[in-house]
Protein backbone atom coordinates (compact mmCIF):
# COMPACT_ATOMS: atom_id res chain seq x y z
CA UNK A 1 0.00 0.00 0.00
CA UNK A 2 1.60 3.47 -0.98
CA UNK A 3 1.96 5.98 2.43
CA UNK A 4 1.44 9.76 1.79
CA UNK A 5 4.50 11.71 2.80
CA UNK A 6 4.99 13.07 5.88
CA UNK A 7 4.77 16.59 5.66
CA UNK A 8 1.66 15.71 3.44
CA UNK A 9 -0.29 13.89 6.27
CA UNK A 10 0.58 16.82 9.17
CA UNK A 11 -0.24 19.51 6.65
CA UNK A 12 -3.26 17.95 5.96
CA UNK A 13 -3.83 16.90 9.61
CA UNK A 14 -3.02 20.79 10.87
CA UNK A 15 -5.72 22.22 8.30
CA UNK A 16 -8.07 19.76 10.01
CA UNK A 17 -6.89 20.86 13.36
CA UNK A 18 -8.00 24.42 12.19
CA UNK A 19 -11.13 23.81 10.85
CA UNK A 20 -12.00 22.20 14.38
CA UNK A 21 -11.18 25.31 15.97
CA UNK A 22 -7.94 23.41 17.67
CA UNK A 23 -4.74 25.07 18.12
CA UNK A 24 -1.73 22.71 17.02
CA UNK A 25 2.15 23.75 16.09
CA UNK A 26 4.70 21.75 14.53
CA UNK A 27 7.16 21.45 17.65
CA UNK A 28 9.67 19.35 15.98
CA UNK A 29 10.11 19.26 12.14
CA UNK A 30 11.05 15.91 10.96
CA UNK A 31 12.16 14.03 7.86
CA UNK A 32 9.45 15.11 5.15
CA UNK A 33 9.05 11.93 3.54
CA UNK A 34 9.70 9.46 5.78
CA UNK A 35 9.55 11.15 9.30
CA UNK A 36 7.65 9.01 12.30
CA UNK A 37 5.15 11.31 14.06
CA UNK A 38 3.77 12.02 17.61
CA UNK A 39 1.17 14.25 18.94
CA UNK A 40 1.21 16.01 22.16
CA UNK A 41 -2.25 16.42 23.56
CA UNK A 42 -2.13 19.50 26.43
CA UNK A 43 -5.06 20.24 28.17
CA UNK A 44 -4.05 23.34 29.49
CA UNK A 45 -4.16 21.76 32.84
CA UNK A 46 -0.57 20.94 33.69
CA UNK A 47 -1.56 17.38 31.78
CA UNK A 48 -0.72 16.19 28.72
CA UNK A 49 -0.85 12.98 26.63
CA UNK A 50 1.29 12.01 23.89
CA UNK A 51 0.36 9.66 21.24
CA UNK A 52 1.84 7.24 18.22
CA UNK A 53 1.44 5.24 15.50
CA UNK A 54 1.02 1.63 16.32
CA UNK A 55 0.32 -1.81 14.77
CA UNK A 56 -2.63 -3.36 16.22
CA UNK A 57 -1.60 -7.09 16.05
CA UNK A 58 -4.92 -8.40 16.51
CA UNK A 59 -6.42 -6.79 13.23
CA UNK A 60 -3.35 -5.42 12.18
CA UNK A 61 -4.58 -1.74 11.35
CA UNK A 62 -2.45 0.93 12.31
CA UNK A 63 -3.69 2.77 15.24
CA UNK A 64 -2.96 6.02 17.82
CA UNK A 65 -1.62 4.24 20.87
CA UNK A 66 -0.85 6.63 23.97
CA UNK A 67 3.25 6.29 24.01
CA UNK A 68 2.68 8.97 27.32
CA UNK A 69 0.56 10.49 29.85
CA UNK A 70 0.59 12.42 32.99
CA UNK A 71 1.94 15.80 33.83
CA UNK A 72 3.14 18.11 30.68
CA UNK A 73 6.57 17.86 31.87
CA UNK A 74 7.20 14.60 32.39
CA UNK A 75 5.49 14.06 28.41
CA UNK A 76 8.32 16.78 27.37
CA UNK A 77 10.75 14.87 28.73
CA UNK A 78 9.69 11.50 27.39
CA UNK A 79 8.89 13.70 23.62
CA UNK A 80 12.55 14.89 24.24
CA UNK A 81 14.17 11.05 24.26
CA UNK A 82 11.94 10.33 21.74
CA UNK A 83 13.72 12.91 19.48
CA UNK A 84 17.32 11.76 21.12
CA UNK A 85 16.45 8.41 19.37
CA UNK A 86 15.10 9.79 16.14
CA UNK A 87 15.96 13.07 14.43
CA UNK A 88 13.54 12.58 11.91
CA UNK A 89 10.65 12.09 14.03
CA UNK A 90 7.55 15.00 14.59
CA UNK A 91 6.06 16.68 17.30
CA UNK A 92 2.52 18.15 16.80
CA UNK A 93 1.29 19.63 19.65
CA UNK A 94 -2.13 20.09 20.10
CA UNK A 95 -4.22 22.29 23.07
CA UNK A 96 -7.17 21.93 23.66
CA UNK A 97 -8.87 21.91 27.19
CA UNK A 98 -11.76 19.21 25.83
CA UNK A 99 -9.19 16.91 25.01
CA UNK A 100 -9.72 16.53 21.05
CA UNK A 101 -7.04 15.97 18.73
CA UNK A 102 -9.40 14.20 15.98
CA UNK A 103 -6.99 11.23 16.00
CA UNK A 104 -10.18 8.91 16.15
CA UNK A 105 -11.59 10.47 12.91
CA UNK A 106 -11.54 8.72 9.54
CA UNK A 107 -8.35 9.09 7.49
CA UNK A 108 -6.61 9.96 10.08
Amino acid sequence: MARLATDFWVHAYLARLRLADIPAYVVAHGDDTAGAVIVKLATLDGRAKAFHRSYDLMTGERVWATLAEGSEPEVDAALSRQRGFDPDLWVIEVEDRQGRHLLDEEGL
